[in-house]
């Protein structure tokens, strides 16, 4: 099965709940929280209230997206906060064993996050241990960003890292992903699909949305 995550970074935060509702019931089956603290990443975005508020908003799974200095300070928050799955850079956590098992101790699925110039062979000793791989196919930092061409080749690297480490790991995709280039994405093996102004920079929320998970599901 192939993911939809809606990425709430671009949504209307003034009307959170219906924004979510619109993507829910038109065929999203994450909700993708994208976390920016002006440190590692130049912009801001939210924290663990407005997490909150998303999970006061839906059953679906949240998909929480650390793009934060120390992230291991903030993950007992985020989980409280309601997040099923977090994803840390693996640019940014030091001991990252550590911070993949403080995750799954905490209740939640562990992902990994990788920036588009760091190697797909970096996290080959830590994929076995993970849940998800997101491979960031712009630069984080801001929401809008054109798909990165080399992402197709990153992605079907991580497709070949998986199957010769016997991983089961989900690779998801963060950047960029619009229904231009959510084929590329997909012919290459991603499995989850965080896409956030391609969903809800339009004028027709649910249309998009049921766009996008008809093609994914094809």
């Amino acid at each position: 099965m192939k993911i939809l995550a809606p990425s709430i970074l671009s949504a209307d935060l003034s009307n959170l709940a219906q924004q979510i509702r619109l993507v829910e019931m038109s065929g999203a089956d994450w909700i993708h929280c994208d976390i920016m603290d002006g440190h590692f990443v130049p912009n801001i975005s939210f924290g663990p209230i407005v997490v909150e508020a998303a999970r006061k908003s839906t059953k679906l799974p949240l998909d929480v997206h650390l793009m934060i200095e120390n992230p291991d300070k903030y993950l007992e928050d985020f989980i409280k906060a309601g997040a099923n799955s977090i994803s840390v850079h693996f640019e940014e956590v030091i001991h990252l064993n550590r911070t993949i098992n403080k995750i799954k101790e905490l209740g939640a699925k562990a992902g990994v996050a990788i920036n588009p110039s760091t190697p797909i062979s970096f996290v080959k000793d830590i994929v076995e241990y993970i849940d998800i791989l997101l491979v960031m196919t712009v630069n984080p930092g801001f929401g809008g960003q054109s798909f990165i061409s080399n992402s197709e080749r990153r992605i079907k690297e991580a497709v070949e890292l998986r199957k010769s480490t016997s991983s089961n790991f989900l690779i998801e995709v963060d950047g960029g992903i619009n229904n231009k280039t959510i084929s590329k994405a997909l012919s290459a093996g991603s499995d989850v699909f965080v896409v956030g102004s391609g969903i809800f920079n339009n004028d027709n929320i649910p249309a998009k949305t049921t766009e996008l998970k008809n093609i994914i599901s094809l």
